[in-house]
């Protein structure tokens, strides 16, 4: 009988966010895959938790999805974690669920944290439609997918590293307009947690003159002229 892959949502900041249900699975399977082994050890020495770990991240990724896959036909039990947040969210974890959905091996994915959720709450923005963008491209189609946002009705979400903020920002009030709505979120749920309110080009003032550091999330407003005019070709028909 194969076994199970349980993906594990760890806290994104303080480690009392995690679930209890979480800890239980963590201490009962045979092995935790971990996105980096020095850095999921903390989380584990904090609760007690001896089960082996084995490293899963992205530069192993295809190597590391048809061995564990075979495991868990052999009937081991798995749990799947990353740095912080929910697997699969900009993190791995995409591969290895669909091996095993394609082999008929049970995945079973626990509810907890994730940096986005809380960003796009405490925005003030809208949080009926949002679109999820992740990571924008770096280079190639950053341009083309920017124009797309830019006509976008619903509230759109970003991660991005410090480096790149002030770019992002400033590209983001080049295609959508200076004075769209957005807010800056840094290190959520840790001890130097800021959230920034303001429009694009407040923002990319801001992140111009004050160099951001730690986990990023940034919510844009949608495009509000196309949410009216959608609104009434709805009520039209």
């Amino acid at each position: 009988m194969s076994g199970k892959l349980y993906i594990v949502p760890t806290p994104v900041g303080n480690l009392e966010d995690i679930t209890m249900r979480a800890i239980r699975v963590l201490k009962e399977v045979d092995v935790i895959l971990a996105e980096d082994t020095r850095t999921s050890g903390v989380l584990l020495k904090h609760f007690d938790i001896h089960t082996p770990m084995q490293s899963h991240h992205k530069f192993n990724e295809h190597e590391s999805v048809l061995r564990v896959a075979d495991r868990l036909e052999a009937g081991q039990n798995f749990a799947l974690i990353s740095d912080a947040g929910t697997p699969g969210i900009s993190d791995p974890g995409f591969m290895l669920s669909r091996e095993c959905r394609r082999r008929g091996i049970v995945v079973e994915c626990l509810p907890g944290a994730t940096a986005f959720v809380p960003a796009l709450v405490d925005s003030g923005l809208p949080c009926d439609r949002f679109v999820f963008e992740g990571f924008l491209p770096p280079k190639k189609g950053r341009a083309t997918r920017l124009e797309l946002l830019a006509q976008d009705s619903r509230t759109i979400i970003i991660y991005e590293s410090p480096k790149r903020l002030e770019r992002t920002l400033r590209q983001l009030a080049e295609a959508m307009g200076e004075e769209r709505n957005a807010s800056v979120c840094r290190e959520i749920s840790k001890l130097h947690e800021t959230i920034h309110h303001g429009t694009l080009g407040e923002l990319s003032q801001h992140f111009a003159a004050n160099q951001a550091k730690g986990e990023i999330v940034v919510i844009v407003e949608g495009n509000t002229a196309k949410k009216s005019k959608d609104r009434d070709e709805d009520t039209d028909n």
